[in-house]
C-alpha cells in the first residue's frame, strides 16, 4: 500500500498538475525536448536509489533512445528558452520517474487493479483541485471524448507498462517507452500522411541501436534467492515456481495464489524482474 499511495501522489496527482502549470510558462519547443528526460530520470532513480542492475549496455541503449527522441522533438521554428516553466517540466519528469520505480515494486499485482485504483484516486483529487481554483467544467461531449482517449492512452498504456515493469524492471521499461515519439511519427505518416522532417531519418539509426541493444542483452551470473512468500499470476516455470498445490485448487496456467519461494542459488539469464531484484557487485556483467 505505501508503494501504491506514493505512486498515486507522485505520478497521478503531482506530476500532471506540475506539467500543466509549467506548460503555461514555457515554449512548446522547449517542453517537447525536456519531456524526453522522463526515461533518464527513471533509469537514474532505478540504479541509484532502488539498486536495479543497470549496466553499460543498458545505459548506452537508454542514451541512444533518448537522443533519438530529442531529434524527433526538435522544433526548429519554435521559440526556445530556459524558464521556471522549463524547470517545472523537468520536475514533472522526475515525479513520473519516482512513480515508475514505486509502481515497479508492486508490478507483480494485477495491473488492471493498479490502474483502476490510480485513476479512482488521482482523478477525483485533480477534479477537486480544479473546482477549488474555479476552473470551469467541460461540456459533456468533450468530457466523454477525453475519457475515451484516456481509456486507451492512459489506462491500457499504463497496464501494459506495469506488465513490462514486472518482467524488465524500471530502467529497461522506460528505455523501451522512449520509443514512443518514433512510433508516433510513424503513425502520423501512416494515418495522416504527415511527412516527417529530415531529423526523423537521422533519428532512426539511434532508435534501432538502442532497441537492439536492449533486445539482445544477456545478463547472467550466480545469484541467490531469499525465501519469500507472495501472490501473483504465474506459470510453473522451473526453478522459480516449483511448488505444490493444495487439493482442490486449480492447476490451470497461468494462475494466481499465495505461494512460497524457498531460498536457493543458481545461474541463468535474467532481467531485474519480480524475482530478481538483488544486489550486484562491481564486477557483475551488465
Amino acid at each position: 500500500m505505501p508503494w501504491l499511495l506514493g505512486a498515486i501522489a507522485a505520478g497521478g496527482v503531482a506530476a500532471p498538475i506540475t506539467l500543466m502549470l509549467s506548460l503555461k510558462a514555457t515554449s512548446a519547443a522547449t517542453a517537447s525536448l525536456l519531456l524526453n528526460f522522463e526515461g533518464v530520470a527513471t533509469a537514474l532513480i532505478a540504479a541509484y536509489f532502488f539498486r536495479e542492475a543497470v549496466g553499460r549496455r543498458v545505459w548506452i541503449a537508454a542514451v541512444c533512445v533518448v537522443f533519438a527522441g530529442i531529434l524527433l522533438s526538435v522544433n526548429t521554428s519554435g521559440k526556445w528558452g530556459i524558464s521556471l516553466g522549463a524547470v517545472g517540466v523537468v520536475a514533472a519528469c522526475i515525479l513520473w520517474g519516482i512513480d515508475n520505480n514505486l509502481t515497479r515494486n508492486i508490478s507483480a499485482k494485477d495491473p488492471l487493479q493498479i490502474v483502476a485504483i490510480k485513476g479512482l484516486f488521482a482523478g477525483p483529487v485533480s477534479l477537486a483541485l480544479a473546482a477549488a481554483v474555479g476552473q470551469p467544467f467541460p461540456d459533456p461531449g468533450s468530457a466523454l471524448l477525453a475519457m475515451l482517449l484516456g481509456c486507451v492512452s492512459y489506462g491500457a498504456s499504463i497496464a501494459l507498462f506495469i506488465l513490462a515493469l514486472r518482467g524488465l524492471g524500471a530502467a529497461r521499461t522506460s528505455s523501451y517507452f522512449g520509443a514512443a515519439p518514433f512510433i508516433g511519427a510513424l503513425l502520423s505518416l501512416i494515418l495522416f500522411r504527415t511527412l516527417p522532417n529530415a531529423l526523423f531519418a537521422l533519428s532512426i539509426p539511434f532508435m534501432i541501436i538502442g532497441v537492439v541493444l536492449l533486445l539482445t542483452e544477456r545478463h547472467v551470473h550466480v545469484h541467490e534467492h531469499s525465501a519469500m512468500e507472495h501472490e501473483h499470476s504465474h506459470r510453473h516455470d522451473e526453478p522459480h515456481h516449483a511448488h505444490s498445490h493444495k487439493e482442490g485448487t486449480t492447476t490451470d496456467e497461468p494462475h494466481s495464489h499465495q505461494h512460497r519461494h524457498e531460498a536457493n542459488q543458481h545461474s541463468h539469464p535474467h532481467a531485474p524482474d519480480a524475482h530478481h531484484r538483488h544486489e550486484h557487485g562491481s564486477q557483475r556483467p551488465g
